[in-house]
């Protein structure tokens, strides 16, 4: 059985361990590249309202809320990453997480108010990415001066400027490259 472990980095909850669910395709963000994201959003996560859509592990969320988000809303499909996400909000006594357990379109099409950061890590290999932005963007859940973090396959080539985006920063770890969208 493997570890399904993940830590915390920095804020409130540094250094706290946290398990995960074992799904297939389920990859946490490693710690180097969540260190490297957090520092360049310092200034951008205390009191922000984030959406973490396609939560999974809930790195990435957790961490944000950690670091002083004022609510992030972590939107997973798969009942037993659902599940391990809502015993480690209860175990963190995350009040300012938000739960839904349910397919991110659908929960997208609901959504009304605009976030500061989203965080988008969707299954690979299965084109989500650009009907995400699309629908993002065409019900405006990003607020005007909002970033968008995602991670996609590395040999991807996306078109930003479609979506009136463009890179701010990205790195590149194996196969996954970040890209922290403007």
């Amino acid at each position: 059985m493997k570890n399904n472990l993940l830590r915390i980095i920095g804020g409130e909850w540094r250094s706290r361990k946290l398990r995960f669910a074992d799904v297939p395709g389920l990859r946490p963000t490693p710690d180097r590249v969540r260190e490297t994201l957090f520092n360049w959003l310092q200034t951008q996560v205390p009191g922000a309202r984030c959406l973490d859509l396609f939560a999974g592990s809930g790195a990435l969320g957790l961490e944000a809320l950690s670091r002083g988000a004022s609510e992030v809303v972590m939107v997973e499909k798969h009942p037993a990453a659902a599940r391990a996400l809502r015993d480690n909000i209860a175990l963190l006594g995350a009040q300012q997480a938000v739960l839904v357990h349910d397919d991110a379109f659908r929960y997208l099409q609901r959504e009304t108010g605009a976030f500061d950061l989203i965080f988008l890590d969707p299954p690979f290999r299965k084109n989500l990415l650009e009907p995400v932005l699309e629908t993002l963007l065409a019900k405006s859940l990003l607020s005007p001066d909002g970033m968008i973090y995602l991670e996609q396959e590395a040999d991807a080539a996306t078109d930003f400027g479609r979506f009136n985006l463009r890179i701010h920063r990205e790195t590149q770890a194996g196969q996954v490259k970040s890209l922290l969208l403007i």
